[in-house]
């Protein structure tokens, strides 16, 4: 019960942070002028409705990570052991300053639901970032001491907002082919061209971090190929890595052909472009589903021993 607890909060707790985080970045770089009303309302509801699941689910993961150590879910309720969970572990203490950060996220977002300044997205992204990057604190990388633990932290917030971005970023994406209309209030346009050509040089940044810095902690976490095979930590890992690789092949079709089909589709004949639209749809749909394969390995190997030195 425990270990099922823990893992479902894992989860849910990323699949909030990554969309609170990847909706918060979405109006740094898609947009050429300013974000759409429509738009900005309804990423509104999505940051404030991701906000309060990271706050729930976050509470939720400390109580069974208390549960954890202290062997009985009852404990949960005993002050004295929370208590020394939080002045005296690591893990306490971060968790402190993490569900001080989903608080004013929470308030943040609720009181100011649908509306758009450079300045309340700058606040919303950088305490969404902080949010995101500060379960690097309270996981495998804190194994380390020294250089090598701080190697290992940087590398691990690295790979989580490099993650937040782009996975999170595909829900407002997502959004933008599913159904929106693209017009604005003032009856412009909305260039839906050049929010993908956006998004993609963005993902190039993304995927290269999340490359590079996987690398950094699969040499702190597993070591050797042996060790890779010969662990469940590896095989789980191993299932993470083949949805990334398919992620990665459905983000390559979408930049170097569809994308370039729909776009001669709207210069030449404009009622082909739907389908276009609709083939990238679904690949944005696809990488959304192996997304959340990823989150779940990761949720999952989180709470169970490293594969290096098995």
């Amino acid at each position: 019960m425990i270990e099922f607890g823990l893992v479902l909060s894992r989860f849910l707790h990323y699949i909030a942070t990554t969309s609170l985080a990847g909706a918060a970045f979405f109006p740094l770089y898609a947009y050429a002028g300013t974000e759409p009303e429509r738009l900005a309302r309804w990423r509104g509801r999505v940051l404030a409705w991701s906000a309060v699941l990271a706050l729930a689910a976050g509470l939720g993961w400390f109580a069974f990570a208390v549960a954890n150590m202290s062997g009985a879910l009852t404990d949960v309720a005993d002050t004295e052991v929370v208590g020394a969970v939080v002045r005296e572990t690591g893990f306490g203490a971060v968790w402190t300053a993490r569900t001080a950060i989903a608080v004013l996220l929470v308030g943040l977002t609720l009181l100011l639901p649908s509306r758009t300044s450079v300045g309340r997205d700058l606040l919303t992204s950088f305490l969404a970032a902080g949010l995101l990057a500060s379960l690097a604190g309270a996981g495998h990388a804190q194994m380390e001491e020294g250089w090598p633990g701080a190697l290992h932290v940087a590398a691990d917030a690295a790979h989580l907002l490099a993650a937040g971005a782009w996975l999170g970023g595909l829900i407002p994406l997502g959004f933008i082919l599913l159904g929106y209309d693209g017009r604005r209030t003032d009856g412009a346009a909305l260039d839906v061209d050049g929010v993908l050509m956006r998004f993609s040089g963005m993902g190039y940044i993304a995927v290269a971090t999340l490359v590079g810095t996987g690398l950094v902690n699969s040499w702190f976490l597993v070591g050797s190929v042996s060790s890779l095979l010969a662990s469940a930590y590896g095989w789980i890992l191993i299932v993470k890595l083949a949805c990334f690789a398919g992620m990665l092949g459905l983000a390559a079709a979408n930049r170097f052909w569809l994308v370039p089909a729909l776009e001669a589709a709207g210069r030449k004949a404009p009622p082909e472009s739907a389908v276009w639209k609709r083939k990238l749809r679904i690949h944005v749909l696809s990488e959304q589903a192996l997304g959340l394969f990823v989150l779940l390995c990761v949720s999952i190997i989180g709470t169970i021993r490293p594969a290096i030195g098995q």
